[in-house]
């Protein structure tokens, strides 16, 4: 008898219940998570992940002027705006062959820095952490609880935390101290966003060419004495994560199963460098592999590509599952890229956006999200890549390619290392996030802590350059420019949970095509043509179940778990939809190993 059926004979009678969570909230489109769950062998056996909102960004922005692109654009997200007016701002840059000043790419730089250490502080600790504070653990898994309470926590020494028990009731909404001490945080890494982009989340002083932030010196002393005031409360951060996370993998035997899937991981790259980006389509290259996260294109943990020329030919908009009518006959906008390389009819320069409502059917369409894939060169299949929830992808990619050197940050190849400064009572320390076996939930949430410190750490060194710049009497933010009768345009930027792009066409000095490609759209996809389920979907799907209740009380918090490890836009709320769950089969046959007739 092999393992396998070794396995399928240990495997009991299905009891399978279907349950759903719509909406779960605060979503690019009201994300619902529909799952169908064998209680009798503890584990999902099937998930759809559905849209039910229209947003029609790429149908109303055509014949607008393409300079109010970035304000429009930072309309799509109520969360993280300002990377899409940054990466709007990265397009048009190319379209009208202008290069901001470099005082105004640290500038912006710095403004983006402070939008990751916000959003991922306010997610992960006021958001995702309430799936593993003591008040949830308690619900869910009370002798995962009783053993927290008399596990020392390694780290203590860091945060100051005697137990996991402690740790967890640290997080317990609304009482717990780190989870208030999170929301002070917020306040004062919004300051620092606004310092340099004028307004949170919809920034009014970043433009094409540059940015209308005066570059006075007390602006960026300002935003180091705050940067100052944070950089202790990162480093217990990553301390507490990782002690939580580490327990977790201990206590539940199997927990890495928990939101796995295959490695496909996919980053687009942050913050430029002035030095050497000049935003031409030719040079993408070597402007992309010089950003300080590099981008890249990860399967099954090797390297594909960090080429954003070659990544911007791979994309392929698929409809698979959703509510669109097909563009695949018309006239495409793009036939070839600016180096002669043909333009896929599926590339979002030629995509055209034609709803056609409908009832929902899992059969059939069931999501307002597009199937977005990167086509292989070398093996012919369309990846459904994630993001990992940002920071997975981006350290990943990073660590993988070796090519970030900068006095606080190092890729390794296997690893990237993070020197925080001396704080107001901890020291300077180093941090080392190493690449992780598994592409998991674990490893998704722990990820982001290691992220807001790198980002905290690059923030010291864009600091550093901008005000040499200022006492050289060098204070240029802007450069002006024509926008051209026609040209294309591609921006790649990391929106905070993961890879963006916005993709333009100008003809006749307006916006004959745009489509912006968030993150959401990546994970939160259906099932492509080509039958292949979404990230959400596949992460859910097939995997175990460790929450101790049953049908009756059941409160899905591996799932949700999963869900929210890939931030999917702050989903702050959730939602039972069908009450306990109605039960739709309970049978057993020779598929699930049943013993006897």
């Amino acid at each position: 008898m092999t393992a396998t059926e070794s396995r399928a004979g240990e495997r009991k009678p299905a009891q399978i219940v279907d349950m759903s969570w719509d909406p779960i909230t605060r979503i690019i489109g009201n994300l619902g998570i529909y799952t169908k769950i064998d209680f009798a062998n503890r584990e999902v056996v099937e998930c759809h992940s559905t849209s039910s909102l229209f947003r029609g960004y790429s149908v109303f922005m055509k014949g607008k002027d393409p300079r109010d692109a970035g304000f429009i654009t930072s309309r799509i997200c109520g969360i993280c705006g300002d990377n899409h007016t940054t990466c709007s701002n990265y397009a048009q840059q190319m379209a009208y062959g202008v290069k901001p000043p470099p005082l105004a790419e640290h500038i912006t730089n710095l403004g983006e820095a402070a939008e990751y250490m916000f959003d991922h502080t306010i997610f992960q600790d006021n958001l995702v952490f309430v799936d593993f504070c003591e008040a949830m653990v308690k619900a869910t898994n009370p002798t995962v609880l009783a053993r927290a309470e008399n596990t020392p926590a390694p780290r203590g020494d860091t945060h100051g935390y005697r137990t996991i028990a402690d740790i967890m009731r640290a997080f317990n909404p609304f009482e717990g101290e780190v989870y208030k001490q999170a929301l002070k945080i917020s306040r004062i890494t919004r300051e620092m966003f606004c310092l340099m982009e004028g307004r949170h989340v919809h920034p009014s002083t970043l433009y094409p060419g540059g940015v209308g932030t005066m570059p006075q010196p007390s602006v960026f002393t300002d935003y180091l004495s705050r940067l100052m005031r944070i950089i202790d409360f990162i480093k217990q951060a990553v301390a507490m994560n990782d002690d939580i996370f580490d327990f977790f993998y201990q206590a539940l035997p199997g927990y890495e199963e928990v939101g796995k899937r295959r490695i496909l991981l996919g980053c687009w790259g942050a913050w430029q460098n002035p030095d050497i980006v000049d935003y031409r389509y030719e040079t993408m290259n070597q402007w992309g592999k010089a950003m300080y996260v590099t981008p890249g294109i990860i399967v099954d943990g090797k390297l594909v590509t960090n080429n954003l020329i070659d990544i911007n030919l791979g994309l392929r908009i698929l409809l698979g599952s959703s509510y669109y009518d097909d563009w695949n006959t018309q006239q495409p906008f793009v036939t070839h890229d600016p180096l002669g390389n043909p333009i896929d009819i599926r590339h979002p320069w030629n995509q055209t956006t034609v709803p056609t409502p409908q009832k929902r059917d899992f059969n059939g369409n069931y999501s307002w999200v597009m199937s977005p894939r990167w086509y292989h060169p070398d093996t012919g299949d369309h990846l459904a890549l994630d993001t990992g929830g940002g920071p997975l992808a981006r350290l990943w990619s990073t660590a993988l390619s070796g090519l970030v050197n900068t006095p606080y940050i190092k890729a390794t190849g296997h690893s990237v290392r993070i020197t925080l400064p001396k704080g107001e009572t901890l020291p300077e320390t180093t941090l080392e996030w190493t690449i992780p076996q598994w592409s998991n939930t674990i490893e998704r949430d722990r990820a982001r802590p290691y992220f807001i410190a790198y980002a905290a750490a690059m923030a010291l060194q864009f600091l550093e350059e901008a005000m040499t710049m200022v006492q050289a009497g060098d204070t240029k933010v802007f450069e002006n420019f024509d926008v051209p009768d026609e040209a294309i345009g591609c921006g790649f930027h990391e929106a905070v949970r993961g890879v963006l792009s916005h993709h333009l066409v100008i003809k006749d000095k307006k916006i004959a095509n745009y489509h912006p490609y968030p993150p959401t759209p990546w994970n939160a996809s259906p099932r492509d043509t080509y039958g292949t389920p979404g990230p959400y979907e596949d992460a859910v799907q097939g995997q175990p179940i460790f929450e101790e209740n049953g049908p009756d009380d059941f409160k899905g918090v591996d799932i949700m778990r999963t869900v929210r490890s890939f931030d999917p836009c702050l989903p702050c709320g959730v939602h039972m939809y069908i009450g306990n769950g109605k039960t739709l089969t309970t049978h057993h046959t020779p598929t699930y190993g049943a013993n006897h007739g």
